[in-house]
């Protein structure tokens, strides 16, 4: 299939005068365990950062307070009480981040794909559709897979789709076939992410190896919730997401060097990173 290269970038979501939290969204973060309270309280920062209005981050209560202290910007929720945020168009799910793969973690995840809410899968979370049967294909909301490529040929297998997640040649078409299968818009992570909703595809130009650092996914889960929260659609958060995660990264590099970065100091680089774009 012949696949349409998009080379410009989108408009960042409009920011009125007389905005207020309510006006810009919410973005709930599913995840984090005892091991990884980190992961969440990361994602939650870059949703804050990308200019969402509210973040909650819903878990088990023993963990929500060390993700609190990390972040508390953001309010802590249990999962029984998530039910209140279900078929809110504003209200976006972000699901994976530290999640872990506890007993049921799979049954959790699938779940979230009857929300009609918009949604964006990262690491267990992924890891959680790759198990079982093949979960069916949605395309009634918006949603973001971001699988790296080892994520990928999970998802791959499960679903009969062909294609080297590494191969420069190959990745465009893989991460279309995936989209195409199951109905999302899928970041495919590495030099130079691809992004395809099965028609349109994108290669992101910005980016470099201080990015290879633990939690510099949870960061951009964040953000490309925080900008479908704000009104973007599910390519254009993608596209966004990819190029400021990357942008934000070549700032700190250009001010620090070639290693080192801490992944919350990346979430500290997004707003500059809005900002050049905004300016540009």
């Amino acid at each position: 299939m012949k696949l349409d290269w998009v080379e410009s970038l989108p408009a960042l979501p409009p920011r009125p005068e007389d905005g207020h939290k309510g006006t810009f969204g919410t973005v709930v973060v599913v995840g984090g365990s005892l091991r990884m309270p980190g992961a969440p309280a990361l994602c939650a920062t870059a949703a804050l950062r990308g200019g969402v209005g509210l973040v909650k981050v819903a878990g088990a209560l023993q963990v929500l307070a060390s993700v609190l202290a990390i972040q508390p910007s953001a309010t802590g929720i249990g999962l029984k009480d998530l039910g209140g945020a279900k078929g809110d168009g504003k209200t976006v799910i972000a699901i994976g981040p530290g999640l872990g793969q506890e007993k049921g973690f799979d049954v959790l995840v699938r779940g979230f794909l009857d929300w009609p809410n918009p949604l964006v899968v990262d690491a267990d979370g992924l890891n959680a559709l790759a198990i079982g049967e093949a979960f069916e294909r949605s395309s009634d909301k918006p949603w973001v897979l971001t699988p790296h490529p080892g994520e990928f040929r999970r998802l791959a297998e499960q679903l009969g789709i062909e294609g080297d997640p590494t191969d420069p040649q190959q990745r465009p078409d893989a991460a279309a076939a995936l989209a195409r299968a199951t109905g999302a818009v899928v970041l495919l992570k590495g030099q130079h992410t691809i992004v395809s909703d099965g028609h349109r595809v994108y290669r992101n130009t910005t980016g470099n190896p201080v990015l290879a650092t633990a939690g510099t996914g949870d960061v951009l889960t964040g953000l490309i919730a925080s900008l479908l929260a704000q009104g973007c659609d599910a390519f254009d958060a993608g596209v966004l997401g990819a190029h400021l995660h990357g942008s934000a990264a070549d700032a700190w590099r250009d001010a620090n060097g070639s290693r080192g970065m801490l992944a919350m100091e990346l979430a500290g680089e997004l707003p500059a990173a809005i900002a050049r774009l905004e300016n540009a």
